[in-house]
C-alpha cells in the first residue's frame, strides 16, 4: 500500500514541475522577468551615457525603481573601474518619431489654414 502512495506522490510531483511546459502562466516569474528587463535597460542607458530621466522618457514601459536600481548599480560599476561611456552609434527612434508628429501637426495646422 506505501508502495502505491509513493508511485502517486512521484507521479503528482512530474505533473507539477511541468506545468512550465503547459503554459500555465507564473505571475512572480513574470513580474520577476519585467523587473530583470528593466534593471538591464537602465544599466544599458547608464553604459551609454544617457542620464536617467532620459532612460525613463525612451523606455515608459518599465518599472522605473527598476530602471533606476540597474542605472545606479551600473553607475557605480564604472566608477570603480574607470570604465568610459560608450556613445550609441544608433540614433534615438523616439526623436525621430516626435519629429514627424510634429511636422504631421504643421501641415496639418497650414491645410487647415488654408481651407
Amino acid at each position: 500500500m506505501t508502495t502505491y502512495f509513493k508511485i502517486l506522490f512521484s507521479l503528482a510531483c512530474l505533473s507539477l514541475a511541468a506545468c512550465d511546459r503547459l503554459g500555465i502562466p507564473d505571475p512572480a516569474k513574470e513580474a520577476a522577468i519585467l523587473e530583470a528587463d528593466a534593471r538591464a535597460t537602465g544599466s544599458a542607458c547608464r553604459h551609454a551615457g544617457r542620464g536617467i530621466e532620459d532612460c525613463y522618457a525612451l523606455n515608459p514601459q518599465a518599472a522605473r525603481a527598476a530602471v533606476y536600481a540597474g542605472w545606479k548599480e551600473m553607475n557605480d560599476y564604472m566608477r570603480e573601474n574607470n570604465i568610459a561611456e560608450v556613445k550609441p552609434s544608433v540614433e534615438v527612434a523616439a526623436s525621430a518619431a516626435s519629429e514627424e508628429a510634429a511636422s504631421a501637426s504643421a501641415s496639418a495646422s497650414a491645410s487647415a489654414s488654408a481651407h
